[in-house]
């Protein structure tokens, strides 16, 4: 079997580029995944009792871009969707990020209201600001509630989430933690707030359905090489994998899934409640909210963060240290030398956290740049 282009990773960042091939530029490619299915970590389907479930965890679609948005349109009808996040703090649970509807759920109403006051007093209404200015007031009152979210809300979900804590990662970490002074409470605060109305396998059935593509599930890069041939790889998966760990393997936080189906209506009041601080998982997200089913039953997933292991569970997370994006660029560089060969492209290919939103942006700069515009011949 042979096409001009191979594509490894049948996410978002890979049917992209496929897409984008086969209709844009008229040239076969043949797109191959290890996992028995199309879609990546968005990969979604039916359980047992009808409820549509997202296999690899939550994914709620937002974009402040209207191109991502007019793209993934073509492949799909959409349901608005604002998603809500709950934390449990000291017994309550509380709107997260920390907003104005927040204080007044954890502090007594004269309290919550002089809290307030501060606030917007230093930082204006309806702004956003985040933690680290809070913890570095120069007013006691407002380093003191700095404090309180960063202990109760944000530190041990980070070090649950990552096995480190917050000091250990890369600071943009700690600085990008928002604290509204507001009470818009949805977790989210993009244009487009929406979920694929029939679910994320179905948008990526369309995108895939064409004559130039050919889609190999149950298929790795080493057993594609003996039977297809092609002139030019996009290699979505771990770019260190990809090198065969010739620097040393970069590390990567994996997930593990348990979902539960309830002889209950409903479990919990919002999409998704987090766990900083007591249990051992990080958030339990009830899957009817995601899709806008309803009946009798439901299906909650419950997250527990954990190492990951090559070969034994899935690398979800590249760990945002300055030491690992040193070691990712020593393989940056291993790419450079394979003038364009070989693209990548992806949260494992790129070593950085997208959402999905901007795995699908990148792909597309990396088609227009990469390909289509006969840019440069290196690494995308």
């Amino acid at each position: 079997m042979y096409a001009p282009w191979l594509i490894v990773g049948a996410g978002f960042s890979g049917s992209t580029l496929a897409e984008r091939i086969a209709s844009q530029l008229d040239q076969k490619v043949i797109l191959i995944d290890r996992r028995s299915h199309i879609g990546g970590n968005a990969y979604d389907q039916p359980d047992e009792h009808g409820i549509l479930i997202h296999r690899y965890g939550p994914h709620i679609f937002h974009t402040n871009s209207r191109k991502v948005w007019d793209y993934l349109s073509a492949f799909t009808d959409w349901r608005h969707y604002e998603h809500h996040v709950l934390a449990v703090v000291d017994g309550k649970k509380i709107p997260v990020p920390f907003n104005l509807n927040s204080l007044d759920a954890m502090f007594a109403p004269a309290e919550a209201a002089r809290l307030e006051r501060l606030l917007i007093e230093r930082f204006g209404a309806d702004a956003r600001t985040p933690i680290l200015n809070l913890r570095q007031d120069p007013d006691p009152a407002i380093r003191e509630l700095g404090e309180f979210v960063y202990q109760k809300i944000f530190h041990g979900y980070t070090v649950k989430q990552w096995e480190l804590t917050p000091e250990e990662l890369d600071p943009l970490v700690t600085g990008r933690v928002p604290v509204r002074i507001s009470r818009d409470d949805r977790y989210f605060q993009d244009v487009w707030q929406y979920m694929p109305r029939e679910g994320y396998t179905a948008l990526f059935q369309r995108m895939l359905t064409h004559p130039n593509i050919t889609v190999l599930t149950g298929v790795s890069l080493a057993e594609a090489e003996g039977e297809v041939r092609y002139d030019r790889v996009i290699f979505t998966g771990p770019v260190d994998e990809f090198f065969a760990y010739t620097h040393g393997p970069l590390p990567y936080r994996s997930l593990r899934f348990e979902f539960r189906t309830l002889e209950q209506e409903w479990f919990q009041e919002t999409g998704t409640v987090n766990y900083p601080n007591d249990q051992p998982w990080t958030r339990i997200t009830e899957q009817k909210y995601l899709s806008g089913q309803t009946g009798p039953k439901t299906t909650i997933v419950v997250e527990y963060p954990q190492a990951h292991v090559a070969g034994v569970n899935e690398p979800y997370y590249p760990i945002p240290r300055p030491q690992n994006r040193a070691l990712y660029e020593r393989y940056a560089a291993e790419a450079e030398r394979l003038d364009g060969r070989v693209l990548f492209a992806g949260r494992l290919g790129d070593y950085k956290y997208y959402n999905m939103d901007q795995a699908v942006a990148r792909a597309l700069k990396v088609f227009e740049d990469g390909i289509a515009g006969c840019g440069e011949r290196g690494a995308a």
